[in-house]
Formats: C-alpha cells, structure tokens, sequence
C-alpha cells in the first residue's frame, strides 16, 4: 500500500500538520485502517478511493474514525493534484459531511467545508480549571470554542488533559486576537479525547473560528495563525453557509506499507 505523508498549511517541512495519506483501488478492512493510523501516530491519516470522477475519503485518528478533518483533507489534495490528477484543477470528495470540492490555484489549495454553528453556551468553572484562565465566551457545535483576552493567554496555555475530556464537543479550540501585523486571529486546539494532546492545525476548527471573527471583526477573509508549536497559516472566509479554508501543503516523504 502505497503511503505519502504530507505537511499541510505550510510551506516548509517540519510546520504545519501532518498527514498521512493512501490513495486505494478498494477499500480495506475498517481495523487495518485504524491500526495504520495508530502505527502513524499522527492526528489523521487520510484513506481515499476514486468512483469514476471523485473521491470517497475517510480520516482516522489514533482513536478512531473522524468524520471531518481538515488538514488531511488539504494533504490528501495535494497527494492527488500532483500524483493522480496531474492536469486537473479541481476534486470532489465524497465524505460523512457531504461533498466537499477543492481547488487548486497555484500553490494554494482551496476547499469548500460546511459552516459550524455558533451556540453560545454559559462559561463554566471547569472550562476555568481544563484550561487554567476563564474564557470571556463559549461556543459549541461539534467541537467547543473558547474565547480568550488576548493572543499570549493562548500562546502559555497548559491545559489539563483529563479535564479537557470532560468537557463538552469532540475537540476544544482557544482563540484570541492576534497580535502580529498581517494575521487576524489566533488558535491552539486540543483533542485528548482522540488521543491528540494537541492538533498542530486544524482546518475544521477553523469552520467555527471563521464565522466568530468574521462577524466580530466585520470580515469576510480571514488569516488565521495557529500557535502550535508547529504552527500553521490558514486562509478562510465566509461564503454563505459554508467557509472557505485554504493552505498550502508540502511532500514529506512517499513509502509502502508492508501489511503483515
């Protein structure tokens, strides 16, 4: 089985996310697949298997299935365009959020995701206590979002893994202004309940994170700076009741898994 681990919203090796990507014939067996993503030990591994002019892609994790990632959405992109379908300019994925269509131009890859609601939801003391600082807001559809002061208080944070688990959505994001010229906001993102201590970039988070600063900042393009010791540079933007999220993505390696 052919294998390419890619670093996504990134330029330059060693940033970004990664993700490990295998483009099938058919599929494989439901446990392969979760054992090869355990054997990767990244976020995501990103499986996909062509039906006449699209792609049906699945991610797993560590812990399990997914049903939407981001960043391997954009690694598997990139796989794709530059491997299998050389002279084309867009895909379409087939995936448990519907169909998602990607477009290539330039360096940059573009994908077409589903907007996240915004609940507002009461701060909590265990918000508080996961974290170690008070949120000013919180939000939550799939994932929990937590509005911070300022970029510094999500840059220090050291959140309490076990008491992230008891929270509220599949992944916990924290987000402030930020405080660098030529960037709008800033992220980090926790996902122990996956196994994930910390996601390094998160395009799916950013279908929550978009709408908020969109709307409170009067935007409709964003720059999104994720902090995580990786980082990772998003471009989004509202379009209806779907965001925009696009990045750029570089080749790490290509190899074989051996299977037993």
């Amino acid at each position: 089985m052919k294998q390419y681990i890619v670093d996504a919203f990134t330029d330059s090796v060693f940033s970004g996310n990664q993700a490990a990507v295998c483009i099938l014939n058919e599929w494989p067996a439901d446990q392969l697949m979760l054992n090869i993503a355990k054997e990767n030990n990244f976020s995501e591994t990103a499986f996909a298997v062509k039906e006449k002019d699209r792609y049906h892609l699945r991610w797993f994790t560590p812990g399990g299935e997914i049903d939407f990632c981001g960043h391997a959405t954009l690694g598997t992109s990139y796989v794709i365009f530059n491997f299998y379908e050389k002279d084309s300019s867009q895909i379409t994925f087939i995936t448990k959020v519907g169909e998602l269509i990607i477009h290539r131009k330039d360096d940059i890859f573009e994908m077409d995701f589903p907007a996240y609601a915004l609940n507002k939801i009461d701060v909590s003391d265990q918000m508080e206590e996961a974290i170690g600082i008070r949120p000013l807001e919180a939000y939550l559809d799939r994932d929990l979002l937590l509005i911070l002061p300022d970029a510094a208080s999500v840059r220090k944070l050291h959140p309490d893994q076990e008491k992230i688990k008891k929270l509220d959505g599949l992944l916990t994001a924290v987000t402030a202004p930020s405080d660098h010229e030529g960037y709008d906001c800033v992220s980090r993102v926790f996902v122990p309940k996956l196994n994930i201590p910390e996601d390094p970039v998160t395009g799916s988070t950013h279908c929550m994170i978009t709408p908020y600063w969109c709307s409170r900042l009067g935007k409709k393009e964003l720059v999104c700076f994720q902090v995580s010791e990786r980082t990772g540079i998003l471009y989004t933007g509202i379009r209806g009741n779907r965001v925009k999220v696009a990045g750029k993505a570089v080749l790490y390696s290509e190899g074989r898994i051996l299977e037993g």
